[in-house]
């Protein structure tokens, strides 16, 4: 099923991302992985792209697969066009389409050193791309901005050249005020974005991820994070818990003020996708 006709039918939308274990039983880690996320009838999963690039993208493929073969979900798979070549891209998608996936969230990637833009430059290049090879094309989003451009007007441009390109639908990057969702989302309408955008939410469970988050994404931490993790800082089990409630509270508050949809950066822990389909049960179909 294309993930763009999601957004028509009646309920929130509630999609989860998950990411390709690594190691020798990698497909077999991400297989129960779903098999617990299954249950909570999400209305996507996405699957990120493998770390390493297109020579270990076949993980990706592999787990998309598992996700379509043997749990019937509707499934996204990630695909980064830094440094490929058209031939890499179009390999990627014939090897996808065997599998049955018809959703993908097409992506710049992040700059690595050392390997510079090829065929693609910018995600925006790639989307055409995949939409000629016949999969419904997501892209990204960035509430507060993409980290590598300041300014806000500029972003907002770059996210129309994007469904300009083709894109069906957007998924945002993670953030952790949803003051910052509505003003985004006010703009790009106002900037004729039509398509749906689906709102991302990442849990924080510590404080080394939390950084990490902040450094890599430019996400802004408002107080109530800053005062959560100095109260739980030698608690990890009540900070996870915590940071589990705030992000469900986040959601909350999306599906309220009737957002298209939104997703949960689950990663690999069903324990928080639980969480967050019991939080959204009133929002969602039936």
């Amino acid at each position: 099923m294309h993930i763009a006709d999601l957004f028509a039918q009646e309920g929130l939308p509630v999609s989860f991302e998950i990411f390709p274990p690594r190691g020798e039983l990698a497909t077999e880690e991400a297989r129960m992985v779903i098999s617990q996320l299954a249950p909570l009838a999400p209305s996507f999963v996405s699957v990120t792209y493998s770390a390493g690039g297109s020579s270990n993208s076949s993980r990706t493929i592999d787990v998309a697969s598992v996700a379509k073969r043997d749990f019937n979900l509707t499934t996204m798979a990630h695909l980064t066009c830094m440094g490929a070549r058209e031939a890499d891209v179009d390999t990627y998608l014939r090897a996808l389409k065997m599998t049955g996936v018809e959703n993908v969230l097409a992506l710049r990637g992040d700059p690595v050193a050392g390997r510079e833009p090829l065929d693609f430059k910018y995600a925006k290049d790639l989307i055409p791309r995949v939409k000629d090879a016949g999969f419904c094309v997501g892209a990204a989003a960035y509430p507060e901005g993409h980290i590598d451009c300041l300014d806000f007007n500029a972003n907002i441009e770059h996210l129309k050249q994007k469904q300009d390109a083709g894109a069906d639908f957007f998924v945002t990057q993670l953030f952790f005020d949803n003051q910052y969702a509505y003003r985004f989302l006010e703009a790009a309408r106002a900037a004729g974005i039509t398509v749906p955008i689906t709102f991302g939410i990442m849990p924080f469970l510590s404080k080394q991820q939390i950084s990490r988050m902040v450094f890599m994404c430019g996400a802004s931490l408002p107080s109530p994070i800053v005062k959560l993790l100095a109260r739980y800082e030698n608690d990890r089990a009540a900070l996870q818990a915590a940071g589990i409630d705030y992000a469900c509270k986040q959601l909350v508050d999306l599906a309220e003020h009737g957002v298209d949809g939104v997703h949960v950066y689950t990663m690999n822990k069903p324990q928080i996708a639980r969480a967050a389909t019991e939080a959204l049960a009133p929002y969602r179909k039936g």
